[in-house]
C-alpha cells in the first residue's frame, strides 16, 4: 500500500500544486476587489439618503442570506443561458473570471457590515474634536476613524479572510480546478490514476497550511496595532 501511494505521489503532488495556485490566485483576486469593494457598500448602507441607504441594504441581505454556490451558479450560468449572451467565455479562464466576481461581491457585502460597526463603533467625541480642530471629513476619516476602525474591525476581518481560504473550494461547482477538484480528480480517474481516496486528505494539508499562515500574520498585526489600546 505505501510502496503503491510513493509511485503515484509525485503525480499527485504535481496536480495538487496546480490546483493550489489556483485557489491561491482566487483567493487574493478577491481580497484585491472585496476590500476597497466593501468600504464602498458600507458608506451607502450608512448614507443619510434614505432610498440609496434602503437599496444597499437590500443587496446586502440577499447576498448575505443566500448560498455562495446559487451566486456562483447564477452568475456563471446565467448571461448564457436566460440572456443568450455568454460574457464569461469558455474554458478555465472564463470560469476564473465568474468565479471571482461571485466571491468579491459576496465578500464585499460582508466586509461591508464589518466596516459599518467598525466606523459606527468609533466613540462619536473623536468626530467632534476633529471638527473643532478644523478638519475636513477627509480629513477626520483618514486621520481619526480609519485608524480606529481598523484596530476594531481586525478580529472578525481576520476570520472571515480564513473562512474565504475554505469557501474557494465552493468554486468546483462551476468546474473551476482548484485544489479538492485536483484531488477528486483521482477518484473519477486522472492521469492514469482511478479510485484513490489519499489524494483528498492530502487537500486538506494545503488549506490547514494556508490557513495557520494567515492566522500567525493576523496576529502579528493585532500586536502591531496594540497602541490603540
Amino acid at each position: 500500500m505505501i510502496q503503491h501511494i510513493a509511485e503515484q505521489f509525485p503525480t499527485v503532488f504535481a496536480a495538487l500544486n496546480v490546483g493550489f495556485l489556483q485557489t491561491v490566485k482566487l483567493f487574493v483576486v478577491t481580497l484585491l476587489g472585496a476590500i476597497p469593494f466593501g468600504l464602498l457598500i458600507s458608506f451607502g448602507s450608512m448614507s443619510k439618503i434614505k432610498a440609496i441607504s434602503a437599496t444597499v441594504k437590500t443587496v446586502v441581505w440577499i447576498v448575505r442570506g443566500s448560498p455562495l454556490m446559487i451566486q456562483l451558479l447564477i452568475i456563471y450560468y446565467f448571461p448564457g443561458l436566460v440572456l443568450h449572451t455568454p460574457i464569461w467565455g469558455s474554458g478555465e479562464q472564463g470560469r476564473f473570471i465568474a468565479a471571482a466576481i461571485a466571491f468579491i461581491i459576496n465578500y464585499a457585502c460582508y466586509f461591508s457590515e464589518i466596516y459599518r460597526s467598525g466606523i459606527q463603533g468609533v466613540p462619536i467625541g473623536q468626530t467632534e474634536a476633529g471638527k473643532v480642530l478644523g478638519l475636513s471629513k477627509s480629513q477626520i476619516f483618514f486621520k481619526v476613524t480609519l485608524l480606529q476602525m481598523i484596530k476594531r474591525i481586525m478580529p472578525p476581518m481576520a476570520n472571515e479572510i480564513i473562512t474565504l481560504v475554505k469557501d474557494t473550494s465552493l468554486a468546483r461547482i462551476i468546474a473551476l480546478q482548484e485544489v479538492i477538484w485536483a484531488g477528486q480528480a483521482f477518484l473519477k480517474g486522472s492521469q492514469g490514476i482511478s479510485g484513490e481516496i489519499w489524494p483528498l486528505f492530502f487537500t486538506a494539508v494545503y488549506y490547514l497550511a494556508f490557513s495557520g499562515l494567515l492566522t500567525l500574520l493576523f496576529g502579528y498585526i493585532e500586536k502591531k496595532l496594540s497602541y490603540f489600546r
